[in-house]
């Protein structure tokens, strides 16, 4: 988790985004991010991401794990093969416009652990951002809320 959590970090900065909220999984990831430029390239962000950690788990794989590595070689057409560690295509993106979508956006993905069974209380599950949430909900944060969590002033007027 900490190396995903390194290249989030990295693809952070790279691309000037504010992650916002966060869930790691057991098999994927939900993100809840900000981008601070007004032309994102969101597929970049996702490879910078993506990629970084890909080869990390490659050379862990090479190591430790020859059968689970040749397990994730996949064949893309004749004669050329590639390591596949995340799903094909892009994932599931949205655009949030409001404070009601983006609460039920943290809602639905600080859930996800406890509708798994994974634990009893979101705040449980450790690889999750919400605790930070739990502590400064959003509904008690400062009127500039849209500020504080990176969203330009007015973003939800």
């Amino acid at each position: 988790m900490m190396r995903l959590a390194q290249c989030i970090d990295a693809a952070n900065a790279e691309m000037n985004v504010q992650l916002v909220a966060f869930v790691f999984m057991p098999e994927h990831v939900h993100l809840l991010t900000y981008p601070l430029d007004e032309q994102p390239n969101l597929g970049l962000y996702l490879a910078r991401i993506k990629q970084p950690f890909s080869r990390q788990i490659r050379v862990e794989l090479e190591q430790h794990n020859p059968k689970l590595l040749e397990r994730l070689t996949v064949r893309e057409r004749p004669g050329k093969t590639c390591f596949r560690f995340w799903q094909e295509g892009a994932g599931f993106d949205r655009n949030i416009f409001s404070r009601e979508a983006l609460e039920a956006s943290l809602n639905y993905l600080h859930m996800n652990p406890v509708k798994r069974g994974l634990c009893e209380r979101a705040i449980d599950w450790k690889w999750s951002s919400a605790r930070y949430h739990e502590e400064a909900p959003l509904h008690r944060q400062h009127d500039d809320l849209p500020h504080i969590h990176g969203f330009p002033s007015g973003a939800f007027d």
